[in-house]
């Protein structure tokens, strides 16, 4: 990375939560100090705080997220493991009920993901992080209660930030600028980087927004018998004739989360009666019958900022000298989807790589929509029906995409070949091109639709030999 005549090889980033520890450990060995502002303080140990409002409700990591996290941060999964967090093998380990019927149990043993809350997974990445930058010659350093109000700089170069503490009286919290080399946003889904750019005398970047208009709520449950623990995870999405859905996951210490959510008209309560009731309005009853074996051990939690959004920061001209944005800041997606903190973990990646090869912050910034764009594409074809008119208007390709995507997935309840297509590239293993192999566009487009299975599966199926080539020789590198 280049010096900057004030900043030296220094770096600012905006945001100490998981998208912002990951963007340190995407500079650890690149720069020579490291500074992190942080609205919040950090609790001690696995805790929920005010500045991850999204925090109390259902955290996944896809086998894609945690491979790229593996590679910045070596035994982190292991970590997480040992704190508690469950493995999922898909789709062996997840019953889902697809608008057609039960999907299959396959067992492909290929892509695990891990179901954690929140604090628990924020606590070891910290750890991890902290561990990572002891064992360089990168200095990091958190500014805990201080928020950032603005950059400095000018239309063509950001120079700093402009912060001041959260701590004390109002009236003393003065506004001071930090200077660096490079500044990362990683504020998350309430950036105000396209406000800012305004002050430096820049246009804001082009923004595209899919909103369905989802609303969830969460409530934590412990099963009552040990005997009677599902041993499976379940999962019932909404579709356009049943536009309520729910989520049973297990996570650490015995206890289970359900999330349940809806579209305009149909959103889950938080009243914790009418959040039972709610449940048995999805599009299966099974969720409803299990709470009959569990006991509540939370409140209900809402949460409505639902929005697939995506600040284009890659285009030419939108992007500053020394600026970089990461995570949600940059793009953030229907949480209902879990594929948030995969994508900030594949971008922060994608960073680390092309700065170490003496990429610009332009070209970082590219390698980062690259990584953004297949998790993309899957979140906005599966809400674009329940947009409103504001949002952007799909095209032609799009709408295209759509009626094959909704073909593909129907076929991915009930065919190996098809259902390992569409899991390596909803995990994040695979660019959405897996998806019109030529194997899987024939039976996608030219087999008759079937219907799921009836019942929840209670077999696990064993995968042909054809199917599991096929999905290793899609992973393997390609060059380019």
């Amino acid at each position: 990375m280049a010096e900057h005549s004030n900043g030296g090889r220094t770096a600012l980033v905006i945001g100490g939560g998981l998208a912002g520890m990951l963007a340190v450990t995407a500079l650890i060995g690149q720069v020579d100090a490291i500074t992190v502002v942080e609205r919040d303080r950090y609790p001690e140990g696995p805790a929920f705080r005010k500045g991850v409002p999204q925090a109390r409700h259902l955290h996944i990591l896809l086998s894609g997220g945690q491979r790229a996290l593996e590679e910045l941060l070596p035994g982190t999964v292991t970590a997480l493991g040992e704190a508690g967090a469950r493995s999922l093998d898909l789709p062996r380990d997840l019953l889902t009920r697809t608008p057609t019927g039960w999907q299959r149990r396959f067992d492909e043993r290929r892509h695990r993901t891990l179901s954690v809350t929140r604090p628990v997974l924020d606590a070891v990445v910290r750890e991890r992080v902290v561990r990572a930058a002891a064992g360089s010659a990168t200095r990091v350093e958190v500014l805990e209660a201080t928020e950032a109000v603005g950059l400095t700089g000018d239309a063509d170069r950001v120079t700093g930030v402009r912060v001041r503490s959260r701590d004390g009286a109002p009236a003393g919290r003065s506004v001071r600028e930090l200077t660096a080399a490079l500044v990362v946003d990683a504020s998350g889904r309430a950036s105000r980087t396209p406000q800012w750019y305004g002050d430096l005398g820049r246009t804001a970047p082009h923004e595209e927004t899919v909103d369905a208009g989802i609303a969830y709520a969460t409530r934590m449950y412990r099963p009552k018998d040990p005997a009677t623990v599902p041993d499976v995870a379940v999962n019932v999405p909404g579709w356009p004739e049943c536009p309520r859905g729910g989520a049973y996951v297990p996570v650490e210490d015995g206890n289970w989360l359900l999330t349940l959510s809806g579209v305009r008209g149909h959103h889950p309560p938080t009243d914790a009666a009418e959040f039972t009731a709610f449940s048995a309005t999805i599009g299966d009853p099974y969720v409803h019958e299990l709470l009959a074996r569990a006991e509540p051990r939370s409140p209900v939690y809402g949460f409505r900022d639902t929005c697939n959004r995506r600040r284009r920061f890659e285009r030419s001209g939108a992007l500053p000298e020394g600026f970089l944005v990461l995570g949600d800041a940059c793009c953030t997606f229907n949480p209902v989807y879990g594929q948030g903190m995969s994508v900030a973990a594949l971008g922060a990646l994608a960073v680390r790589s092309t700065l170490a090869a003496g990429g610009s912050t332009a070209e970082a910034q590219r390698a980062v929509a690259r990584a953004v764009e297949p998790a993309w594409l899957a979140a906005v074809g599966a809400d674009r029906p329940y947009a409103g008119p504001e949002d952007s208007t799909a095209g032609a390709g799009e709408r295209l995409t759509t009626w094959y995507l909704d073909r593909l997935v129907a076929r991915a309840a009930i065919d190996p070949v098809v259902g390992a297509a569409f899991r390596d590239v909803f995990c994040l293993t695979a660019p959405p091109t897996r998806l019109v192999a030529p194997r899987v566009f024939l039976r996608t487009v030219f087999l008759p639709r079937r219907p799921g299975l009836p019942t929840p599966p209670t077999a696990v199926e064993g995968v042909p030999a054809g199917p599991r080539k096929a999905a290793a020789a899609a992973r393997r590198p390609t060059g380019g």
